[in-house]
Parts: C-alpha cells; structure tokens; sequence
C-alpha cells in the first residue's frame, strides 16, 4: 500500500488504478441501465438479502434488536444465537416445502421450476415468535412432518405447530 501513495499524494499506479476501477464501474452502470435480465437478478438478490433481514428483525424483536451486551464476545453471541435461529426456520421451512411439494406432485398437481424457484425458505408468518414453549420428543423420532392440510380452510391459529404455554410477560 506504501507504494501507492507519496506523502499526501497518490502515485501514478494508484491513479491508475483508481481509473480502471472508474471503468469498470461504468461498465457495470451501462450494462445495469442495457440489459432488463441483469436488473432482475441483482433485484431478485437484492430482495433475498431484504428478506433475511426482515426474518432476523422478527426473531430479533425481544431487544428492539439493539445489541445489549457490552463486551465483543457477548454480542458475538446474541449474533451466533440468532443466526443459528434464523437457519433453523430456513432449513424447517425448506424441508416443509419440499413436503408440500412432493405431495402436491403424488396428486397429479403440475408445478414447473419456475414456480418452484419462486418459493422462499425465508418466510415466517406462520411461526409463532413469541410466548413459552414446551418440546416433548418421543421416543423414536420419524422424519414425518406435520400432515400437510389445505391451507384455505385452516384458522389463522393453525400456523404454528407450537402452541405457546403462557405469554411472555
């Protein structure tokens, strides 16, 4: 980095550089403005990335999702914590997905991949994010999911496979 920069000014490599790193972001401003396709992936991405965000800000509701803790390590923590959450809901919700769409295929429903691709793991109104819960596990754990049901006729009370005890105070 030394030789890039003389006292307060930049070297001729480092204006250089500074230049090509111009170009390509005009490129990129060009192609983005040009091409209708490119502007629908980096929306699509951009929308995926808005979506976790979203997802954490719900499971990270307790604290007004303010860091709380003083010290790096506790704050590294409540991060670990709530990204080993937000990856449970991600990998319950792939899972329950590919459930439902398994189902909807053994009775004869047609569904392409681009109507797969529009799916999201990323979705959480159906999660009750509050309250107490109580987890009993039987004896033999099965891979079987909850049995899948019409979603039109099931009450708003339904969403959650969890019923929670008591309300947190």
């Amino acid at each position: 980095m030394r030789s890039l920069q003389i006292g307060d000014r930049p070297t001729k490599l480092a204006q250089a550089v500074a230049e090509l790193g111009r170009i390509d972001k005009t490129i990129h401003a060009l192609t983005y403005i040009d091409d209708e396709t490119k502007r629908r992936r980096i929306l699509n991405q951009l929308n995926k990335g808005e979506d976790r965000h979203k997802l954490a800000r719900a499971v990270f509701h307790g604290k007004q999702g303010e860091l709380r803790q003083r010290y790096r390590e506790g704050q590294e923590d409540q991060l670990g914590a709530l990204g080993l959450v937000i990856n449970m809901i991600v990998l319950w919700n792939t899972l329950y997905i590919n459930a439902a769409l398994e189902q909807l295929a053994r009775e004869g429903h047609d569904f392409t991949s681009e109507d797969v691709a529009r799916l999201s793991p990323l979705v959480f109104e159906h999660i009750n994010l509050l309250g107490r819960y109580a987890f009993s596990v039987p004896e033999a754990v099965t891979p079987d999911f909850i049995a899948l049901r019409i979603w039109s006729k099931m009450p708003s009370s339904a969403f959650c496979s969890v019923a929670p005890q008591h309300p947190s105070p």
